[in-house]
């Protein structure tokens, strides 16, 4: 499995982060556009509980994409992931049913893709929390190197999944956000709102 070398940075105003692109040169790859996943674990949830890890399909508007990842730890270096394009949405999430995989849940989110030389700038919208960016790298050096030339201060990088956003913006453990069955672009529920630290 091929190590993710990736930092999120949380709360981002994504117009700021785009004239930055823009002067640095980067290239806009694919424009705003929304992106639905589901992630899979055999009923036991053994991949949950033996490897912190989980299957997801995911179609990002002009490719979908199957992948295995695992977060062994929330470093720079903490992430696995092997990925391979496939043709469907609903015929690989039905193959992996047929397999004896379940769907643990389904998220909506928006993307805007970038790059610039071996860099990933992905611009995400994700609902209920703030937008962020996500930078992915052919290795640390260079990713030290985009945070400098977009303006950001790599000691406030996140890493790892997701719910690092949502624990920032709500009172929720990582166990709960894994066990959330939607996340959907609609009003923020009840429950949430609630945790919410603001």
């Amino acid at each position: 499995m091929q190590t993710e070398i990736e930092a999120k940075f949380l709360d981002v105003n994504h117009d700021d982060i785009r004239v930055k692109l823009k002067e640095i040169g980067a290239q806009q790859v694919q424009p705003l556009r929304l992106m639905r996943r589901k992630n899979f674990d055999f009923p036991d949830l053994r991949l949950e509980k033996e490897k912190v890890g989980w299957v997801r399909v995911r179609d990002e508007g002009d490719k979908v994409t199957l992948s295995y990842k695992q977060l062994n730890d929330r470093t720079l270096h903490g992430t696995k992931e092997v990925s391979v394009e496939v043709n469907s949405f609903e015929e690989t999430c039905k193959l992996l049913e047929n397999i004896g995989l379940t769907e643990q849940s389904y998220q909506e989110t928006k993307r805007e893709s970038w790059v610039l030389g071996s860099s990933e700038i992905e611009l995400d919208i994700w609902p209920w929390i703030k937008p962020f960016i996500e930078i992915e790298s052919s290795d640390e050096k260079t990713l030290r190197d985009m945070v400098e030339k977009l303006g950001l201060k790599f000691e406030d990088a996140v890493h790892g999944s997701v719910e690092i956003a949502y624990q920032a913006e709500y009172d929720v453990t990582e166990d709960e956000v894994d066990h959330w069955k939607e996340i959907l672009f609609i009003p923020i529920p009840d429950w949430l709102k609630k945790k919410s630290k603001a």
